[in-house]
């Protein structure tokens, strides 16, 4: 079973995403997080295996939080999320495992959740 956490400011975005998840097979929603310090305690108390990143989360900025991700769950995988092309640059150089923009097809994302081996 995939573990995903859910890190989104807009609640809309992330009770989409939890749609989407709780629907697969071999995958559940871990937690939720709508801000940087929810996220990084929530990565410390349920141990995902995903966490789908919206970049522009309120915060230090993607390069610093996906840093910090690293520093307390080495092993989480990490998607980041972005509805600006210009986002997807910069998080796979900042070491994101996979990029998704928010304007693809849900499908895209399921793929790349998938890859991960759910």
């Amino acid at each position: 079973m995939i573990r995903v956490l859910l890190a989104d400011d807009k609640h809309e975005v992330r009770s989409a995403l939890a749609l989407l998840v709780q629907e697969q097979a071999g995958m559940s929603v871990a937690a939720e997080a709508a801000e940087a310090e929810g996220l990084l305690q929530a990565v410390q108390e349920t141990h995902p295996d995903v966490v789908l990143l919206d970049w522009e989360l309120p915060g230090p900025g993607g390069r610093q939080l996906l840093a910090a991700l690293r520093r307390v769950a080495p092993g989480v995988r990490v998607v980041a999320l972005s509805g600006r092309s210009e986002a997807r640059q910069a998080a796979v150089q900042a070491g994101a495992d996979a990029f998704a923009s928010k304007g693809e097809p849900p499908e895209r994302l399921l793929e790349i959740l998938h890859s991960f081996g759910g």
